[in-house]
């Protein structure tokens, strides 16, 4: 016999001999003194942590805050065959032994001395140790441990029934990753609660305390599978069920949900939920709580699905490269943001924070702060149009150069390194030129675009150079996405909201979130001009990659960015009733590839998620103009009024807040009577 297989067999005899001799009434000096009571009682059931449950907004399951997810339930509420799953795998005579299993003990020690090693630890000696850790530590292998837990079992067993122990047995267990309980890990493998589990189901669990990580049934399911089958036969040889019942249920597949049976990945946003609830003293990690919120599950799918594909679709560009590697655990990886919100409440309907949450948590949409790029230029433009310039003003695009110090001098390029001389202000926004945003800046002063950036919702600090007005100072995508709010609503500032409630085990409202009353920012007549300059962006401008996701019958409107060598690019956009916000870079700033643009790379993701959301989404709520706007027929070209030999190409319509239209309209006869809006 090899020296090592003897030492534990000596050891198995002494533990058994010991526990024989604890069943009798006089037990040695020696015993007594291993068994001393201790500071914590080891015996006592103590109520575990439970976590804290994130549903979405139509009430489907999207996310557990705690450090253990665990939701105790009660042995009444499950199908007698889930315990008896346990009990036949961990301790077939539960129900005879007064905590400590001495036919058991015996038994481990014959097989020993045969060569097969086994426990013969019960249900209430198992959870003695997982519920009291510090102080019966079963990962230490001596006597001295093995009779405190033999002791604390047997006095349990003194003070609690078998259901009792039991219950609490099954909501204590660990299944591995971080589910706790018979209920997470139903819900979490198997898309459910405890109290649906099929007898095919609960063998599976049943199957993991013994090794939660090897026989996770949703990493090894050949592996999980044979050990649910062991289950079941014992199970059948116990008499908990019939043969042909065990039959049936080893018969059935194994079939585990996807994205731990959340109705939608959603890590990011539930990190941001955990946040703003601890900012308003919703103890999270003290009680359980049900917070409610205001992610809509079916647009966050598809914000997730779309973010991959479409960061798939640029890794596979031509000319794409990875950078050089640099701080950061993930800082040659392309990253990328979605945000996505309610335009008239500001509700966050979905939120995406980089592409891999387990290999990167940070979350870019809330704590990232990018250059935006031509993004922003629609507040330059807003700037102008509440300044009283019509969007068919003819502007210059051409080159400048302003004179910063003595030594520096500021000569705005565009993209494509051309300049195209006078057009009109709807022309220059439509087709991105960054002279024309630098002279509104220059002309309407950087201090009023401040302003307008303070009043849309823009937090972080704008500097007062001319490169700001093409999108040089970082900003959150959060806030950059809520300003732009403003432009679908018809200029009302709103403030992003996550949660709507917070209640307690009991079903008391701890927190109420009300939506925050919006707050007018801009004329409404501007924010529908802007938007309308916006909706030639998507239809003819830089970002008309968008109509191959989503049809012309869906207004969509919307402004693309990309900042200098190609490091960061946007798409921020909106519906009828959606607007939304995608960028992406690497976290360590790094050209993504010569010819990067927004339009080409960051649209066509926000085109996508709109087409996986659902195509009608804001069809049937088409923009109209608000009171107060003169409307005109005009040339494209010139800017001037159409006229009877304008070819119909370079027709359009062009809105003008009253006072800004051209002044034949002005004069006439019949507007000065009878008031109001005006038609050519």
């Amino acid at each position: 016999m090899a020296p090592s297989v003897a030492r534990l067999i000596g050891s198995v005899t002494r533990t058994a001999l010991l526990a024989l001799s604890l069943a009798t009434p006089v037990a040695s000096l020696h015993a007594q003194a291993a068994v001393r009571p201790v500071a914590e009682d080891p015996w006592r059931i103590v109520p575990p942590l439970q976590s804290s449950i994130v549903f979405a907004r139509d009430g489907s399951y999207i996310g557990e805050i705690g450090r253990e997810w665990r939701t105790s339930v009660s042995l009444r509420t499950l199908p007698k065959y889930v315990p008896q799953a346990f009990i036949a795998v961990e301790d077939q005579r539960f129900y005879q032994h007064d905590g400590v299993d001495l036919v058991g003990v015996a038994g481990a020690l014959k097989d020993a001395l045969r060569g097969r090693v086994r426990g013969a630890s019960t249900i209430t000696q198992l959870l003695v140790g997982n519920m009291h850790p510090d102080v019966i530590d079963r990962s230490d292998r001596t006597i001295g441990r093995k009779l405190r837990e033999q002791q604390a079992a047997r006095e349990m067993e003194r003070h609690y029934t078998k259901d009792q122990i039991l219950e609490a047995f099954l909501n204590q267990l660990h299944f591995g990753r971080r589910y706790y309980g018979i209920e997470s890990a139903a819900r979490h493998y198997f898309g459910k609660p405890a109290a649906r589990l099929t007898l095919a189901e609960a063998a599976s669990l049943a199957a993991m305390p013994k090794g939660p990580s090897i026989y996770d049934p949703v990493r090894y399911p050949a592996r999980n599978k044979t050990r649910r089958n062991t289950v079941l036969a014992l199970m059948a040889q116990q008499g908990f069920v019939t043969d042909a019942q065990s039959q049936a249920a080893q018969r059935e597949p194994l079939t585990t949900v996807t994205d731990e049976g959340f109705s939608a990945p959603a890590p990011w946003f539930i990190d941001v939920v955990r946040v703003q609830a601890a900012r308003n003293n919703v103890a999270i990690g003290e009680q359980a709580y049900r917070i409610y919120t205001t992610l809509d599950p079916v647009l966050q799918r598809a914000a997730v699905e779309a973010l991959t594909e479409g960061v798939a679709d640029v890794e596979a560009r031509p000319g794409y490269r990875v950078p050089k590697a640099g701080a950061g655990k993930d800082s040659t990886t392309l990253q990328g943001a979605i945000v996505a919100m309610d335009p008239f409440t500001g509700d966050v309907r979905a939120l995406v924070g980089g592409r891999d949450y387990a290999r990167s948590p940070f979350n870019r949409a809330v704590n990232g702060m990018r250059q935006p790029g031509s993004a922003f230029k629609p507040i330059v433009y807003a700037t102008a149009v509440s300044d009283s310039l019509a969007a068919n003003e003819i502007v210059a695009d051409t080159a400048i150069a302003i004179q910063m110090s003595s030594r520096v001098t500021y000569r705005p390029k565009n993209s494509d390194g051309e300049f195209l001389g006078n057009i009109t202000l709807r022309e220059a926004l439509t087709r991105s030129r960054n002279p024309v945003a630098v002279q509104l800046a220059t002309r309407y002063t950087m201090d009023s675009v401040i302003a307008m950036a303070r009043a849309l919702g823009i937090n972080s600090a704008i500097a007062p150079y001319p490169s700001s007005a093409i999108g040089a100072s970082v900003v959150q995508p959060l806030d950059l996405v809520a300003a732009y709010a403003a432009f679908d609503n018809l200029g009302a500032r709103v403030e992003a909201r996550f949660i709507t409630r917070v209640e307690d085990a009991n079903g008391g409202v701890v927190w109420q979130n009300r939506i925050t009353p919006p707050v007018m920012a801009l004329d409404p007549r501007v924010a529908f001009i802007v938007r309308d300059m916006m909706r030639d962006v998507v239809d003819r401008g830089t970002a008309t990659a968008i109509r191959k996701f989503v049809p012309a019958s869906i207004p969509v409107a919307g402004k693309t960015g990309t900042t200098d060598d190609n490091t960061d690019v946007w798409f921020v956009g909106m519906t009828p009733d959606l607007v939304a916000g995608v960028w992406l870079g690497f976290d360590r700033p790094s050209s993504i590839a010569p010819g990067a643009a927004g339009g080409v790379l960051a649209a066509p993701i926000f085109g996508r998620m709109i087409q996986l959301a659902g195509v009608s989404r804001g069809a049937n709520s088409p923009w109209t103009p608000p009171a107060g706007l003169v409307i005109a027929e005009i040339d494209r070209t010139t800017g001037a009024l159409a006229d009877p030999f304008t070819p119909a190409d370079r027709r359009y319509t062009e809105y003008f807040i009253d006072g800004t239209e051209p002044a034949v309209l002005r004069m006439d006869v019949m507007r000065i009577l009878k008031g109001g809006t005006i038609i050519f």
